[in-house]
Order: structure tokens, then C-alpha cells, then sequence
């Protein structure tokens, strides 16, 4: 029989049932297959996560950019600084009373003694106030003087007066009891040993009035004596406060070292409190550098760093830190442990590497400016064959001059876009150029 399709005569095959054998046909088992695709995924998943489109992407030329890898080593935790020479020591000198410069006895730049005489003022109305002040205290403490010496001389009076009474009471006494046993015989009038009896009794109660008196005077006396002797002594220390003012005119060094800014002219008239100039140690300096904020918890009193002048390395210590955040940086001083350079100028830096931390085993991938834009929250990793970079979040800790250390989100082996991300900070994804 023939079938017949579109104009066409189709011969139909024929058949051998008869003949033919059911082969089973062999293959992979499901489960096999399940796994053999699982693997696939697997491999292809890097390459499928980078070459995903992404809504906000951005081409970039790839030689614009600062492509690093991620690799392990040692992290070194210490900090480039840039310390600036300056005295450990400055006492400002300024102008404890005004007047005329008369004369000038040192030159800006002198090295100077403590005491030693610098510069000799005038000033005739503190001369003339002072003159006065010393007459009017001189006066004061004569006038206390002469009540302290009146005082005195009521209390001798007083003695007397009760010496005197205590005599007349036992003179009194005496003849009361020499008449007394005659009285009794009868030898002396009744009245008459009455009179002695109350002589002797009025005598030794006006003894003991008088005893009582020169207690309370005494006491008062001695208080008043306290208060006028501490009111010299204030009248005192007010002359002597007089009397340094007029010194004051003789400007001296209050600590030795190298005078600086030194700069008045004689006959030049100077106010109270001017600035004159300073006073620097001699052969003792600090430095002083200025450390990026990020770093404010991590810098302490007592860490160490190394300074390189002269082909030498000095040590020094971190002296004090000073808080205050000014321009994204704050302040620290650094002390010489042992000898400094000698040939330290005022003004001068030097390069220091201040320690942080003992180096340790780390995760590294090498710094770059990246960090400022980030954060450290998240950077842009390249695909393996660098076609394109995925932002991607990570967690990263210390820092130093070379390299950040990774703590989470990168492998080894990776790598990382580190120049800056200025035009492409808020893409997912770069696609690179040749």
C-alpha cells in the first residue's frame, strides 16, 4: 500500500516485526546527571556573576585605573608622620608693669641665665604711687606698733595693780590674826578686831576682783594683739607687693635658655602685658606632627617612634596628645627618649614612623585612595578575566603607608580597583576597556 503526501508517492517501510529485537538503550542515572549539573553551575558562577547585567553600570578604561591583588603577609602597624622641631620648653615674656624702655642688656638670640637682667623700664607714676603707698603703710604699722605698746603697758599696770592688792589682802590678814587670839582675852576691843576682820576681807575680795579683771584683759588683750600683729604682717606683704611692682621694672629671665623675638627699641613705651619676646631651652626639643583623625583612638601617651637625621635612628615617645580635631587631623608631641641630633634647627621636620601595634600574620591588600571614598565599607572587585568589576561590600582594619588589612569579604589571589573612585562611586558595576 502507498500513502500519497503533497503530490508525492511515499512508499510505506516494511515491516519486521518478526524480526527485530527490543535493544535497551544505556545512559546516565538522574541523579548522575543532577550532580554532573550542579558542578557546572558551580564552575560557571564567578564567570555568571560578573558577566550579569547590571541597571547601573558604567564603562571605564582599565589603564586609568590601579588594578591590586589581595595577598597574605606580614601587616606592619605603624604610622608615617612628619614631625616639625620645636623647644620643649617656652616661658613667654611679657610686661608685668608699662613704662619707657631705658636700657637694653641682651641681643635676640642670646643664650640667657634665670635672673639675668634683659632690659631696664621707667615709669614715673608707679615710682610716685609707690613712694606713696610705702609712706601710707609705713604709717599703718607705726599706729599698731604704738597701740601694740599701749596694750602692753595696761597689762604691766594691771600686775602691779593686782600685786598691790594681794599685798594689802595679806598684810590685812596678818594683823586680823595677830588681834584675833587677844580679842578673845579680852586684851583688844571688839570693835577694833570688826575693823581688821572686814579690812581683811575687803582687801582679799578687791584682790580677787582684780584678779578676775586682768583674766578678761588679758584675754581680750591677746585677741587684739593677734588681730593687730596679722594686720601688720598684710601691711607688710602689701609693702612688698609695692616694692616688687617697682622691680618689675627691671625685666629679668625667669628660666634660662635662648632668647627669641626679642625686638624692643630703647625709649619705646611698653603696656602692661605686652608680649616682649620668649624664652626657649636650650638643647632640648620636641616634635610636633599632626595625625590624621581616623587614627585618634589608637594613638596613646607612651607609644614609640623612630626618627632617621643624619643616617642615624632616634628614638622618641609619645609625650601628649591634644584632642581637639582641627581640619580632620589633631596634634601630638613626641619626646626624645635618649640623645637628640645636635644639629636641630627650630622649624625644621623630620620623617618619623610611629608604632602602633606588634606586626602580625595578615590578609593585605595594598592602600590606595579608594579608602577615602569608601570608607573601607566596600570596594570594586575585577572579574577574572578583567572585563569588568563588581562593587562588592567588605570589611577592612588597620592601616598603614603600604597596605590595609582585610578582614572580611576578599580571598586571596583577588583583585581590587585602589586608585580612586571619582565618577564611578555610586555604580554597581565598571565595565573595563582596553
Amino acid at each position: 500500500m502507498s500513502v500519497v503526501r503533497l503530490g508525492k508517492r511515499v512508499e510505506e517501510p516494511v515491516s519486521g516485526g518478526a524480526m527485530d529485537k527490543v535493544v535497551a538503550r544505556r545512559g546516565l542515572s538522574s541523579r548522575t546527571k543532577m550532580a554532573i549539573g550542579g558542578a557546572v553551575l558551580l564552575a560557571l558562577a564567578p564567570t555568571a556573576y560578573f558577566a550579569a547585567p547590571a541597571r547601573n553600570s558604567q564603562t571605564v578604561t582599565a589603564e586609568r585605573l590601579t588594578i591590586s591583588t589581595v595577598d597574605r603577609g606580614t601587616f606592619e602597624d605603624f604610622l608615617p608622620l612628619r614631625g616639625r622641631v620645636t623647644p620643649s620648653l617656652t616661658v613667654y615674656l611679657d610686661a608685668v608693669e608699662g613704662g619707657r624702655v631705658e636700657r637694653i642688656l641682651v641681643e635676640d638670640g642670646a643664650i640667657v641665665q634665670q635672673g639675668q637682667l634683659l632690659a631696664v623700664l621707667s615709669n614715673s607714676d608707679l615710682q610716685l604711687n609707690v613712694l606713696a603707698r610705702q609712706t601710707e603703710v609705713t604709717q599703718q604699722i607705726n599706729s599698731m606698733r604704738s597701740q601694740e605698746l599701749a596694750l602692753s603697758q595696761t597689762r604691766l599696770a594691771n600686775e602691779r595693780a593686782l600685786i598691790d592688792a594681794q599685798l594689802t589682802a595679806q598684810t590685812a590678814r596678818r594683823q586680823y590674826e595677830m588681834q584675833a587670839p587677844l580679842a578673845e582675852r579680852g586684851f583688844v576691843p571688839g570693835r577694833v578686831i570688826a575693823d581688821s576682820r572686814d579690812t581683811y576681807q575687803a582687801a582679799q575680795r578687791r584682790a580677787e576682783v582684780l584678779r578676775r579683771q586682768q583674766a578678761t584683759d588679758e584675754r581680750l588683750q591677746s585677741q587684739q594683739l593677734a588681730q593687730l600683729r596679722s594686720s601688720a604682717s598684710a601691711l607688710n606683704d602689701s609693702l612688698g607687693l609695692a616694692r616688687a611692682s617697682l622691680d618689675a621694672l627691671n625685666l629679668r629671665a625667669p628660666v634660662s635658655g635662648q632668647l627669641t623675638s626679642f625686638s624692643i627699641q630703647v625709649g619705646q613705651s611698653l603696656q602692661r602685658g605686652e608680649r616682649l619676646g620668649q624664652i626657649d631651652s636650650a638643647g632640648r626639643n620636641k616634635l610636633v606632627a599632626q595625625v590624621d583623625e581616623f587614627y585618634l583612638g589608637r594613638v596613646a601617651e607612651g607609644q614609640t617612634a623612630v626618627a632617621e637625621q643624619g643616617g642615624r635612628r632616634y628614638r622618641l615617645r609619645v609625650q601628649k596628645i591634644y584632642p581637639q580635631v582641627q581640619n580632620g587631623s589633631f596634634t601630638v608631641d613626641l619626646a626624645f627618649v635618649d640623645a637628640e641630633p645636635r644639629e636641630l634647627q627650630r622649624g625644621q621636620t623630620l620623617q618619623l614612623r610611629l608604632t602602633l601595634g606588634d606586626p602580625s600574620p595578615a590578609l593585605l591588600l595594598p592602600n590606595g585612595a579608594f579608602y577615602n571614598e569608601t570608607g573601607g565599607n566596600w570596594v570594586f572587585v575585577v572579574s577574572p578575566d578583567g572585563s569588568s568589576a563588581v562593587r562588592r561590600n567588605v570589611r577592612l582594619g588597620r592601616r598603614n603607608a603600604n597596605h590595609v588589612e582585610v578582614l572580611e569579604g576578599l580571598d586571596p589571589g583577588e583583585r581590587v580597583i585602589t586608585s580612586p573612585y571619582t565618577g564611578f562611586a555610586e555604580r554597581d558595576r565598571l565595565d573595563l576597556t582596553r
